[in-house]
């Protein structure tokens, strides 16, 4: 049997607000916001300090991460029926006969086909796993993100390599 060695972090510091809208059953809920909460875990050998990864490294790339995304509305730029167009310092959202128009600095356009949790989860991680490459050139052996929406209602990203 090998050694297995996780850290987790769920800060207040990982805590974002934001609102957003997604479609599901044919239809379109209405706009509507979350105080998010973000858990990751990040799985890997130990290094030459013993440790799988910096606490304080990994904290300050997802408040970065999180960061981007507090006080935003999150519209998402490859669903199949939500158009979002930019327009100068306006962003238009459009689904069927409903249409919202947002100030771009208030907007985040997200690359995941709708704003549900679990997506957003893994637009999280994906953003946390590119950080860790970029700043410590390193590559998790698992990564999970928990993004709770409405305490206790989360949903969860997980990644390990091919």
């Amino acid at each position: 049997m090998s050694d297995s060695f996780t850290v987790r972090i769920a800060k207040a510091d990982h805590v974002f607000s934001a609102a957003h809208f997604i479609t599901f059953a044919g239809h379109c809920e209405r706009l509507h916001g979350h105080n998010y909460r973000v858990a990751a875990e990040v799985a890997g050998p130990l290094d030459a300090d013993s440790l799988v990864v910096d606490f304080l490294a990994l904290r300050a790339m997802l408040g970065e991460i999180t960061g981007e995304l507090d006080h935003r509305m999150l519209l998402p730029t490859k669903h199949p029926q939500i158009q979002v167009v930019e327009t100068g310092d306006e962003v238009t959202a459009k689904f069927e006969n409903r249409r919202w128009v947002f100030p771009r600095g208030d907007c985040r356009l997200l690359p995941i086909s709708n704003t549900t949790a679990e997506l957003v989860a893994r637009h999280i991680g994906q953003a946390l796993l590119a950080s860790l490459d970029i700043k410590l050139g390193f590559i998790p052996t698992r990564l999970r993100v928990e993004l709770d929406e409405c305490d206790g209602q989360l949903g969860v990203y997980e990644w390990q390599p091919d």
